[in-house]
């Protein structure tokens, strides 16, 4: 594709009308250097160069895309093309004056051209001031983006069941962790526990806790899910009645190509939490999933259904804890989401990328995906796995527009060559589906609440999940990648290889 800033122009009204204004700009520089340096040959013989110079301005200025008003980064790299116009155009002044024998100096062609650059230039950065071009810098409001009402004033309050209770919240420094410790804090637990691996992220989110609950014994755990010790020490030693666990590496792309670590992550993580709940007695066991554990084409979405599995399976073997499950979609807003990037693009000036013109994705808030883990712990029996009714899927490319129409631009397209941003389409990456899913099978059953729906799936046996695992650490010991797919490909139920996108 070739360079934005350097593309061949493209005919329209707006380069003709860019036209005539720069060969009047050109021209009126030309006749003020001619009285500012006193040359009365100048004025008389004006006509030898006025037309060739105003024709040089306008071409070059519709060249170089001058017509419109592109986002303020390019304010630099724009002044920097009026002035090599300009440049240009006075050494070709020089250059035709000797051609033709004129006498006109060299000093009025170099004073028409700073006057030019002084012009036009000031004339580009008014219109990327004026009503029409300038960004609003609004935020976006995710909400806005849902494609249906908000739910989270729907969702009932679940005060009552972690009232006094004594949490552990794996994962708490991020998007979905991070706002559980927020929305337990108003629930009034006795203890609120923090883990993470993430020194900066489990930092900020004691400290912003400790804001929010000065009175509320909160203890911030640094260290890894799959620390078998430390998880068991931690269940035992601070009496844990309730886990929320949230700690997962969830970006698609990069888990494709980090699959070892993120199959350790979390499904090792996730046994080795839920193994600790049941043995230490746990009352509730909570696993934050997602959509893309549903026949999945990735390692990230497999490691999820792996994790769903292992919590399934311990539900059918456990007197004392009950374990289950949320999934839903994408979470606006959160690290990596559509939002946070479509953001950087737009302030950058684009170009804003999306992966495929027809992709759609289920979306949620953060707060409706965190009352929803919280009631499915109220809701919650043996093995269950909550989904909630998020309406219609949402395309990609309508939030794209959205939010560049939001920032104040307009999309630039075939329908509108003039627009300001680009939506570039880059491909399907290596494991992306173009819709999710958020049921394995059909059946659905009803709970309390009308827009949150219970699953009934099948997973794996005992011995048949232990096997599972067995042929995966195995895997994950000696970082075996092929090994790793081909179990991934016996044991989990995935879409139809012509839906998967793979390396």
């Amino acid at each position: 594709m070739p360079d934005r800033l350097t593309r061949l122009p493209r005919p329209g009204r707006g380069r003709i009308l860019h036209a005539v204004i720069e060969a009047a700009l050109m021209l009126s520089s030309l006749l003020l250097a001619a009285l500012l340096t006193g040359d009365a040959r100048a004025l008389a013989a004006w006509g030898l160069w006025a037309l060739p110079l105003m024709l040089i301005a306008a071409g070059l200025g519709n060249a170089f895309d001058l017509h419109r008003a592109t986002p303020i980064r390019h304010l630099t790299s724009d002044m920097g093309r009026i002035a090599l116009i300009s440049g240009i155009a006075s050494l070709t002044g020089i250059l035709l004056s000797a051609v033709v024998a004129a006498g006109l100096s060299a000093r009025l062609f170099i004073t028409a051209g700073l006057v030019y650059l002084l012009v036009s230039g000031a004339r580009h950065l008014w219109r990327r001031h004026d009503g029409g071009t300038r960004p609003t810098g609004r935020a976006v409001d995710p909400a806005a983006l849902l494609g249906r009402d908000a739910l989270e004033n729907e969702l009932p309050d679940v005060n009552d069941v972690y009232s006094g209770r004594r949490i552990l919240v794996t994962g708490a420094g991020g998007s979905i962790g991070s706002e559980l410790c927020r929305q337990l804090v108003q629930c009034r637990p006795t203890t609120l526990i923090l883990m993470d691996h993430g020194e900066h992220f489990l930092f900020q989110i004691d400290r912003e806790l400790r804001d929010l609950a000065p009175d509320l014994e909160i203890i911030p755990i640094l260290g890894s899910v799959c620390d078998a010790a430390l998880v068991n020490v931690l269940m035992r030693a601070k009496k844990i009645d309730v886990v929320l666990h949230a700690a997962a590496y969830k970006h698609v792309p990069l888990v494709e190509s980090n699959a070892i670590e993120g199959m350790r992550n979390n499904v090792i993580g996730t046994r080795t939490v839920a193994n600790a709940a049941r043995e230490a007695g746990v009352e509730r066991f909570i696993l934050v999933s997602t959509d893309k554990a549903v026949r999945p084409t990735s390692v990230m979405g497999a490691s999820k259904r792996f994790a769903e599995m292992i919590v399934q399976d311990l539900a059918t073997r456990s007197d004392k804890t009950r374990f289950s499950m949320v999934r839903f979609g994408n979470v606006l807003g959160s690290s990596g989401s559509v939002i946070p990037v479509f953001a950087d693009q737009i302030a950058r000036g684009g170009p804003v990328t999306l992966t495929h013109p027809e992709v759609t994705r289920y979306f949620m808030t953060i707060p409706e995906a965190v009352r929803l883990v919280l009631l499915a712990g109220s809701f919650a029996r043996d093995g269950d796995v909550f989904v909630l009714d998020m309406g219609e899927p949402v395309a990609i490319q309508d939030i794209a527009r959205r939010m560049i129409e939001a920032s104040g631009y307009s999309v630039r397209d075939a329908a509108n060559p003039r627009g300001d941003i680009e939506i570039e389409i880059t491909g399907l990456r290596p494991g992306e589906k173009l819709h999710e899913e958020l049921l394995i099978g059909s059946d659905m059953l009803t709970t309390p609440h009308p827009r949150i729906l219970r699953a009934q799936e099948g997973h794996l046996s005992e011995i048949e999940l232990a096997k599972a695992l067995k042929s995966l650490s195995e895997a994950i010991e000696t970082r075996d990648v092929a090994l790793l797919r081909s179990i991934l490909a016996q044991w989990i139920e995935q879409v139809e290889a012509d839906e998967a996108v793979n390396d």
